[in-house]
């Protein structure tokens, strides 16, 4: 029988970039013509906003904000070690980079080769650096298993849950960077080099209405008030559901098997009720409380139209996570909430392998 480990951590593109342009998305979003003046006001900020923004937008706590990141990604990383897994099962989302106009899987399992992936190009796109000072066009391979990717394909579909899949990449897409940036901060020493287990990744196509009206990235008011969006992403209670439905199919096998969310929790430049200036953090508490608590009635009751209020699009990798714990009835051993209103996302790390911590 198989054996498990769950972890959850974030894939936060600036992590990669270097502390002066950490808070950089809310730079831009201070751009805006149409928020109100009164919202970018720094004065009218919550204390730890402006705590964090300070007089150098942000760059002195952007180094405490890495070092919280990085104890939470060190401790995951730790975690896959003691475990030694023979697959990293990963659920990450697509943000208008593999999937675009052509076909939007709701879930599609990537049967790749083993590839070569560009880390930098978020961050090569706005010419800024990266924090390894490595050149810009840096890459590193990462491992797959292509046999294991189409064994739990079949698995799904035969237990009559429908997934996609795909062998190969559109031709000039980009790598899922929820996936790439997965290896490159569990091995971030190495700049993603030196990391030895295979990724089997499942995209989630977590930006729903917003991923082709938005083409998965930041959006002026003004452009959003005039949008025209998608068709809505799967559900919460259907990504629970596919968490759930990975697990029984990999069960069986004998293999060792580590089952990670890769993302951050609600994010503000999603946040439109928050004219994209922070995350919704009462929403993401009360999600984690009830983390916490194993209280997963609360997640499966959240509706898509709550998620996508919140700004927590991307937790809908988490909701994978949560349905495989649920079904393989695995104890969260420690987790870490770490919030913040200048930095973009609040984040969250996890660790679920029924170890006795008393």
């Amino acid at each position: 029988m198989a054996e498990f480990l769950g972890l959850g951590m974030t894939h936060y593109p600036p992590l990669a970039g270097t502390d002066e342009n950490m808070a950089g998305i809310l730079s831009w979003t201070l751009t805006d013509p149409d928020i109100p003046s009164a919202e970018k006001d720094v004065s009218s900020w919550p204390e730890l906003m402006r705590r964090e923004w300070a007089d150098d937008r942000g760059a002195a706590a952007a180094a405490g904000h890495r070092k919280q990141l990085l104890e939470g990604m060190r401790a995951c990383r730790t975690a896959l070690d003691e475990f030694a897994p023979d697959i990293v099962l990963v659920w990450g989302d697509d943000q208008y980079e593999n999937f675009k106009e052509e076909a939007v899987p709701p879930f599609c399992v990537l049967a790749y080769e083993n590839t070569d992936v560009e880390p930098f190009v978020w961050l090569n796109s706005m010419g800024l650096p990266n924090v390894w000072g490595v050149p810009p066009e840096h890459t590193f391979e990462m491992r797959t298993d292509k046999a294991a990717a189409r064994r739990l394909t079949d698995d799904l579909l035969r237990a009559d849950f429908d997934v996609a899949y795909s062998y190969r990449q559109l031709s000039g897409a980009k790598f899922p960077h929820a996936i790439g940036n997965t290896q490159l901060f569990l091995d971030y020493d190495n700049a993603g080099q030196g990391f030895p287990y295979p990724i089997l990744p499942i995209t989630v196509n977590c930006y729903g209405q917003h991923v082709i009206a938005r083409r998965g990235g930041l959006a002026r008011f003004a452009d959003i008030n005039n949008e025209d969006l998608d068709p809505v992403g799967p559900s919460p209670a259907r990504c629970f559901a596919l968490g759930a439905a990975v697990a029984r199919a990999l069960s069986s096998s004998d293999k060792r098997i580590a089952l990670v969310a890769s993302s951050s929790w609600s994010h503000a430049f999603l946040h439109d009720k928050g004219w994209h200036l922070r995350p919704d953090t009462p929403a993401d508490q009360r999600l984690y409380d009830a983390f916490v608590r194993r209280d997963w009635d609360v997640w499966t009751a959240t509706t898509a139209d709550e998620v996508v209020a919140a700004g927590q699009h991307e937790m809908l990798n988490w909701f994978c996570l949560a349905g495989a714990m649920h079904e393989l009835n695995i104890p969260l051993r420690w987790s870490e909430f770490v919030a913040t209103d200048a930095f973009n996302s609040n984040k969250c790390f996890a660790i679920f392998d029924g170890k006795d911590t008393s």
